[in-house]
């Protein structure tokens, strides 16, 4: 009997059980996990098994319902049982020990070893032989790992920048809550930047979904908490972010180790507050590296990089010609505005790389104004740049209710995007009894309809329906392509809303 916190990960436990004992004898692996109907898990134990894989909650509900007799268990495996403990399984590990012969062999596993494991690991296990793979080791040596002093209210436009200049094809962003995951998918796809949250509450076939849109490339960044990221081995992952640092620095190791992995280059930057210099110190002890500290990229970067992205593309289109048209209308708009063509072109490319120029006087006189902290160093617009560990007096996620992130009044996922509130109000037939989150909804609307993460406004998710606020009107095509999305078997089912006040 093999005990796993999640469904991933005991689905990914039955699988490489059966993978490995196919090379030398034939076992009967069945998996047994919550959120999945009883019927076919129950039938698979009635004609036999070998190894019994399964979440604690529903092997409870297997040995009520008589389907699963532990009397004849040699063999007792406690997989990832730091997770296990975090999310509150204590009761149910003795409730299942009980159910087991005293004559057994026991086996633990655990990524980090507090002294709360250290606990179970004495209840559990007699006399046992410690194994544990050495910090040398398990250090990702072809990972660049960094660091930069981020306070909690600055870390989404800290990353956004980070991903928009980065050289890797696709990133995980490591949190450490499934809500921090919605909210900074949300705040990523708003910004232009195609993620999607990923937490041990997505339903399996939706996290296959997500890994295999990461893999083919149809999905460049994954918002995860630690446990939903394990086992996760995408090659194109390369690059790592620790928007928050993890809970055990023992676990820095495992995230670092999503990237730089099949002897290729990885690059892992870590957010620290002003008031987390001791996590760093803990890290760099147990990694046996010095972290590097770095800059952040400014928003000048974030323009240049966009801009030599475009100009690659433009020596490609440049070659397949058919240009007449657009020179001609260049040359006459330069004419008109009586200035070079080439300050035309280095306009309209900072038009296409969203670069609207410097504000002005009128445009900074009318921006709310916002304490700059002392640890915190700002450039001329006001954008934060840097800040250091000196004086640190970042409140971290409990102090989100009075340090909005970047300033935004109120940016949560059910925050409105845009002001006007001139946009369209559809109503989608999912809610809370689905489980959907809002970044599955960001992500099946931006993705199936074809429009960006900046086009969608504020979220209501309601019992059995979501309200979902779109800037532009959806065409027939789009809806009909949105419709083919599915929330855990169930179609997405877009329409107009009806309901007074267009549903709010």
């Amino acid at each position: 009997l093999v005990l796993a916190p999640t469904r991933e990960l005991a689905l990914q436990s039955a699988e490489a059980i059966t993978d490995m004992a196919s090379r030398s004898r034939g076992l009967d692996v069945v998996a047994v996990y919550g959120g999945a109907p009883y019927g076919p898990q129950i039938g698979a134990l009635k004609s036999g098994a070998q190894v019994v894989v399964g979440t604690p909650g529903r092997v409870i509900d297997l040995i009520d319902k008589g389907a699963l007799h532990l009397g004849a268990v040699r063999y007792f495996v406690l997989d990832e049982a730091d997770e296990m403990l975090r999310m509150g399984f204590a009761e149910d590990v003795e409730t299942i020990a009980a159910s087991l012969p005293a004559e057994r062999r026991t086996a633990l596993f655990s990524a980090t070893m507090p002294p709360a494991i250290q606990a179970v690991a004495r209840q559990h296990l007699s006399d046992p032989a410690r194994v544990e793979v050495s910090r040398q080791s398990s250090t990702v040596d072809t990972v660049h790992q960094t660091y930069a002093v981020v306070p909690f209210r600055h870390k989404v436009g800290a990353v956004s920048r980070v991903l928009a200049t980065t050289e890797a094809e696709a990133a995980i962003v490591f949190v450490r809550t499934k809500s921090t995951a919605e909210d900074v998918a949300i705040e990523l796809a708003g910004r232009g930047i195609q993620a999607a949250a990923i937490s041990g509450d997505v339903p399996q076939r939706e996290r296959e979904r997500l890994v295999e849109r990461l893999r083919s490339g149809t999905l460049d960044v994954l918002v995860a908490t630690d446990v939903a990221a394990r086992g996760l081995d995408v090659d194109r992952i390369g690059l790592v972010v620790n928007f928050d640092v993890p809970r055990e620095a023992e676990a820095y190791v495992h995230r670092i180790g999503r990237t730089g992995r099949a002897g290729r280059h990885g690059e892992a930057v870590t957010f620290l507050t002003p008031k987390e210099k001791g996590k760093l110190r803990q890290i760099e002890r147990l990694t046996g590296t010095r972290l590097e500290e770095i800059t952040l990229p400014s928003p000048a970067d974030v323009s240049r990089h966009r801009a030599a992205t475009l100009l690659d593309k433009a020596a490609q289109r440049h070659e397949r010609g058919r240009l007449e048209m657009y020179t001609e209308m260049v040359q006459d708009k330069a004419a008109e505005l009586e200035i070079e063509v080439s300050d035309l072109a280095a306009t309209l490319l900072a038009l296409a790389v969203g670069d609207a120029g410097p504000k002005t006087w009128q445009e900074r006189k009318e921006e709310p104004r916002q304490r700059v902290r002392r640890e915190e160093n700002v450039d001329s617009e006001g954008t934060f740049v840097s800040a250091t560990f000196e004086g640190g007096r970042d409140r971290g996620e409990r102090g989100r209710g009075r340090d909005r992130i970047e300033g935004k009044p109120g940016a949560s996922r059910g925050g409105r995007r845009h002001e006007d509130g001139t946009g369209t109000v559809y109503r989608v037939e999912v809610g809370h009894r689905d489980r959907v989150l809002p970044g599955a909804i960001v992500g099946a609307l931006a993705n199936e309809g074809g429009i960006s993460g900046s086009d969608i406004g504020k979220i209501d998710i309601l019992q059995s329906f979501s309200l979902v606020e779109i800037h532009t009107p959806l065409s027939d095509e789009q809806l009909q392509a949105m419709g083919r999305a599915t929330f855990g078997g169930r179609e997405l089912r877009i329409h107009p809303d009806q309901g007074p006040g267009h549903g709010w």
